[in-house]
């Protein structure tokens, strides 16, 4: 076969297919050259999807008549004036991203620079140049693409419904939006809602309120500020509470010198440092900005630019996991807002049941006046009040280091953490327990103090200005699984040297995985080895175990062990797995009755521990409701 030269149209439809692979491919390039060229005002319409128009305006500086001619030339840019692919500090830069557009579409270009009498206009079609005329035009650039792809039928054919395109381009502009945001975006498309987001004040408060618009006002109420550096990379941003988090990883918006972008170091960075929060298979949403020196970042790793690679991994992968580390830790007796005032209004939606008196919406909090849209049981999944502690006014002024022994919850006993055997809770409990808890004033802890226990399974505690609600074996779980991971880290796990061995008996695939993880399981104090086929024999137990059913804990590790393998979970998640499971045989269970003094244990124990807001699964640990709210449920408001 004859090696032969290809045509120039041939190679620029084979480059566009590297550029342009979907509408929103090019409505990004276009966005990005808008940003580049200074605008401050971005105007996209959509119509078919982007396949039967895209057009961009924008008021930035505009270009001349010769500056336009080149711009739909191969490798021709404005963009790298010294000739160092290193140190590129523009979105746009590409050398080919328009004429790969012109060469697959009918591509218009009108453009004005601000001290020309009057505007340049030039056309291509599916890669044949027009000549430049003079044209009418306000200052910036106006590019339309018309009829994309209609001469690469087979690109054509692989995309999706013009709805989908149409959502896939307003999600690229709003990535491009929420990293400018003292700019104006506006999105009109035939076939998706579209926006207008209005610029914004520069700093934290402008950022705060232009991912607000992209995320919904939730965000607003359940996100943390970030902010942190090391060594000339800053990271800035908010990322949301572990409670208000979401079944798939599209609210993750991540950028790298105002480059929104895909990156698996920085994706499992942020998978890294909530993996103690969130329950299995769910993801945070959260809006991260990294800076640093252009010479420390590769952006041309992929065509279009959504990969990149770092000089220094494992300096931005320790800054990343750090940061929000120290962040949820610091916040985590925060949760979100939205569970208490939910419950309110199921409440309202159930008192109406009823016959009574529905409460007014405009009585009720905007959070509850949107809470009969929601299915009744997901309620506790969706947080709790959104409250911390540490800068409650009732917080102790000096709160003991050394809290009395009998405030304490240890971490010995024949009981969990020390949660002492009695008759009977609040249920049964003597008049004197009620008097003694009656005299305590709610204010002097932020918690507040235990006032009763509903069903054997939660906490009522009053507080300064509401109630507290609790859930015993979720809140009790947590400080479990805290307190084994702190004896990990210092390796001083107890264990007991069972008398005789238990024997459990498993199928021969579960005995040889947790064969393989005996030196892992030992670790933790758990001492296991084969004892012939299908059979287990552990010899020694964490001493915190030691009451509860050893069978019962080697099942639950062994079904663990088997979902972190069809997972390719890393070693380290396995160790937290393995917490987990050793916490929640530990914990106080649903069911339990608990007197006063057991309550209020528990609740100062949250108070002291990092990560009370949640258990180990990502569920609340409790909510509070506010008494202006309650009074306002009856009506007293």
């Amino acid at each position: 076969m004859t090696i032969r030269r290809l045509d120039p149209v041939l190679i620029d439809r084979i480059a566009a297919g590297e550029v342009i692979e979907r509408p929103a491919a090019a409505v990004k390039e276009l966005v990005e050259n808008a940003l580049d060229a200074q605008a401050s005002e971005i105007d996209v319409v959509l119509e078919g999807g982007g396949k039967t128009l895209i057009r961009v305006t924008d008021n930035g500086c505009g270009m001349s008549a010769e500056d336009l001619e080149l711009s739909v030339e191969r490798h021709a840019t404005s963009k790298l004036p010294d000739g160092d692919l290193f140190a590129i500090a523009t979105l746009g830069f590409r050398g080919e991203a328009l004429p790969s557009i012109g060469s697959v579409s009918v591509l218009s270009l009108t453009s004005r620079m601000e001290t020309a009498t009057h505007g340049v206009a030039l056309s291509v079609e599916h890669g044949r140049k027009q000549t430049v005329i003079p044209c009418g035009q306000p200052r910036g650039t106006r590019i339309e693409v018309r009829e994309l792809f209609r001469t690469t039928p087979a690109r054509l054919k692989f995309l999706k419904g013009d709805r989908a395109e149409a959502r896939a381009a307003a999600d690229a502009v709003q990535r491009l939006a929420m990293a400018h945001p003292t700019r104006r975006f506006t999105f009109t498309s035939t076939d998706t809602a579209g926006f207008d987001y209005l610029p914004c004040a520069e700093g934290p408060e402008g950022l705060l309120a232009r991912i607000g618009a992209v995320l919904g006002k939730d965000f607003e109420a359940n996100a943390l500020p970030v902010e942190a550096e090391r060594e000339g990379i800053i990271l800035e941003g908010f990322i949301g509470l572990p409670t208000w988090h979401r079944a798939n990883g599209l609210a993750q918006y991540l950028f790298v010198n105002g480059r929104p972008v895909r990156d698996k170091l920085l994706t499992g960075a942020v998978r890294a440092a909530y993996m103690d929060y969130l329950p299995a298979g769910r993801y945070p949403a959260l809006a991260l900005f990294l800076r640093c020196d252009p010479q420390e970042v590769d952006v041309n790793v992929h065509p279009a630019k959504a990969e990149v690679r770092f000089r220094d991994q494992g300096l931005v992968r320790g800054l990343l996991v750090g940061a929000l580390k120290q962040t949820l830790q610091q916040a985590m007796h925060r949760a979100t807002p939205d569970g208490g005032r939910v419950a309110l209004g199921l409440l309202a939606m159930h008192s109406a049941g009823q016959g009574q008196r529905p409460v007014s919406s405009a009585s009720m909090p905007s959070a509850s006046r949107q809470a009969p849209t929601m299915p009744p049981r997901d309620w506790i999944k969706e947080g709790v009040q959104d409250w911390d502690w540490r800068q409650s006014p009732a917080r102790p002024q000096n709160p003991p280091q050394n809290p009395p022994p009998g405030d304490r919850i240890e971490m010995s006993g024949s009981l969990p953490l020390g949660f002492a055997e009695t008759p009977a809770g609040l249920n049964g409990d003597s008049g004197k327990e009620l008097s003694e808890a009656a005299s305590e004033t709610p204010h002097d802890e932020p918690l507040g103090f235990a006032r009763a226990q509903l069903h054997e399974t939660y906490i009522v505690a009053q507080t300064r200005d509401g109630f507290v609600l609790v859930d015993q074996h979720a809140a009790h779980e947590r400080l479990v699984y805290e307190r084994l991971k702190q004896a990990r880290a210092a390796q001083t796990v107890e264990r007991q040297i069972l008398l005789l061995p238990t024997i459990v008996e498993l199928p021969e695939a579960d005995v040889e995985r947790l064969v393989d993880a005996a030196s892992m399981l030992a670790d933790f104090g758990l001492v296991v080895e084969s004892f012939g086929p299908g059979a287990l024999a552990v010899r020694e137990i964490p001493i915190v175990l030691k009451d509860g059913s050893v069978p019962a804990l080697i099942h639950d590790l062994a079904n663990q062990l088997q979902e972190d393998d069809k997972a390719l979970i890393p070693l380290e998640r396995k160790l937290d797995h393995v917490l987990a499971t050793f916490a929640c045989h530990h914990s106080v269970r649903a069911g339990r009755r608990l007197g006063i003094e057991e309550m209020n244990a528990l609740l100062r124990e949250m108070e002291r521990t990092p990560g009370s807001g949640q258990c180990n699964h990502g569920r609340p640990t409790y909510i509070e409701l506010k008494l202006g709210d309650i009074e306002r449920l009856f009506g007293r408001g």
